[in-house]
């Protein structure tokens, strides 16, 4: 089917041999309710897996715990062995607890054994990129992450990661890590409605570093306004789709990574890579802010 892979929307960040396709797959909705444990149809979730692959996506976004293990588990069980062009991107330093918590997971030995979980549990050598999620829930806290990014660069040292990334870190944070290692990539909170990282994507565009909004489409609480609503009736889509087109024409190092544990679903996410935007509609929404 192959419905969505323009040549010419791809992003390869500096320090990078991968070239990604600007549109991927979150994977965190394979899971069950609350990111825990198996999801209710297995087998519906690994039919979203191998249709994003036949929309000609090759970016998928994980972790190990996200279940835990279970999606990983289900990565492996629908695509592997992988295709050549296949990026998966995973993120470590939380682990869950057994009330379903989320808790901070970043000693380098914690670190380490993330890695081989997830090397284990993806049934791969070498993970494609590696992404630190910094403490802090929705937003960054701005402590120190030297001793995990020393840790990652040992890592990848030793052959278990090709690329480092970072997750919810600001600008600060960003540079603590450069300074140690080549950083290909940032995933942060940020939406339509949520654009602290305004100044941060510019930035990190203007060095080739990709950058991947988490919750692009709200959150838990999907983005609700007016303006989106009356510009994706005039385009005669969804306003979801013009969310994500929004954010696709914010800035070329943008990737999106939205998530479904739908077919349908996921086949509009693709689409909404072929909406364009005119400067009306841009104004319009931007004051959402």
């Amino acid at each position: 089917m192959n419905l969505y892979c323009p040549s010419r929307d791809q992003f390869t960040p500096t320090h990078c041999d991968l070239r990604f396709k600007r549109i991927g797959y979150g994977a965190m909705q394979l899971a069950g309710p609350h990111v825990w444990g198996p999801p209710k149809d297995r087998a519906a979730a690994i039919a979203v897996l191998r249709e994003a692959i036949e929309l000609g996506i090759n970016h998928i976004d994980t972790s190990d715990f996200y279940g835990p293990h279970v999606t990983n588990e289900i990565i492996r069980e629908a695509l592997h062995p992988y295709g050549d062009d296949l990026i998966i991107v995973t993120k470590i330093g939380c682990v869950r607890g057994p009330d379903q918590s989320w808790l901070p997971a970043t000693s380098p030995r914690q670190l380490r054994d993330a890695v081989h979980d997830n090397l284990r549990n993806l049934g791969l050598e070498t993970l494609d990129v590696v992404n630190f999620r910094a403490t802090g829930m929705d937003s960054p806290d701005g402590s120190s992450i030297g001793e995990a990014v020393m840790a990652m660069e040992r890592l990848k040292e030793d052959g278990l990661i090709r690329h480092i990334g970072l997750s919810n870190v600001d600008e600060r944070q960003l540079s603590e890590a450069q300074q140690i290692t080549d950083i290909v990539c940032v995933q942060n909170h940020y939406n339509l409605a949520h654009r602290g990282d305004d100044t941060l994507i510019d930035a990190l565009a203007a060095q080739g570093i990709a950058y991947a909004p988490f919750f692009p489409l709200g959150g838990f609480a999907p983005l609700q306004s007016d303006v989106l609503i009356k510009a994706a009736a005039a385009m005669q889509a969804t306003p979801m789709q013009v969310a994500l087109a929004w954010l696709l024409q914010r800035a070329p190092n943008i990737l999106i990574i939205p998530g479904t544990s739908s077919v349908a679903h996921l086949r509009e996410n693709v689409a909404a890579g072929m909406l364009q935007l005119d400067a009306s509609t841009l104004a319009a929404l931007n004051t959402m802010l």
